[in-house]
């Protein structure tokens, strides 16, 4: 794509302010502030994986890179799955798009199919949906739970903020995947 070619703007590269699904509030109070960034990544990566075929999702950005917005979607599903279910549920259970053996199966596994498209896609919103009722339930940030792979402990106050960080870092890549894939930018 050369720089004659590349559309910013509302020429169906960004949404438009009364179409964009994020909420630009004034939160009140900690758990409120969290809540409404940790969403508006969610959203975010949405927005970048949005009016794709499972094609353009599973392309993978630069050599040896693994990394497609597939890819990322199956991450984030696994990286709620972790630290909601199994960090602050406690449950004890097998992780998504993850293995022992193989590295890197959440993104090597994101395949052009639309089986794993709509697979991908269904586990990250049912862990959005589960961390959420998580976090309506959430009344004390400084808590702290023992992580069951390691037995580190760590502050809910510290998990919160490392998934926002988390998305916030793969919202960057996605940005970049997405302006390779049609010239979408921004948002």
């Amino acid at each position: 794509m050369t720089s004659e070619q590349r559309v910013v703007g509302y020429g169906g590269m960004w949404a438009r302010p009364e179409d964009d699904p994020r909420e630009s509030g004034n939160p009140v109070g900690e758990l409120a502030t969290i809540r409404e960034y940790l969403t508006n990544y969610r959203r975010t990566l949405a927005l970048k994986c949005e009016g794709l075929t499972p094609e353009q999702l599973a392309t993978r950005s630069v050599p040896p890179s693994t990394m497609s917005l597939l890819g990322l979607v199956r991450h984030m599903a696994k990286v709620e799955h972790v630290w909601f279910q199994l960090a602050l549920e406690g449950k004890r259970e097998p992780r998504l798009f993850w293995s022992a053996e193989v590295r890197d199966v959440d993104f090597d596994g994101a395949v052009a199919d639309p089986a794993v498209v709509a697979e991908a896609f269904a586990a990250w919103q049912a862990q959005i949906a589960a961390a959420d009722e998580w976090l309506d339930r959430a009344t004390d940030l400084g808590a702290t739970v023992t992580l069951s792979w390691n037995g580190d402990s760590s502050s809910v106050r510290d998990i919160l903020i490392h998934m926002i960080e988390e998305y916030a870092r793969h919202c960057g890549h996605a940005d970049l995947l997405r302006e390779c894939i049609d010239g979408r930018t921004g948002q």
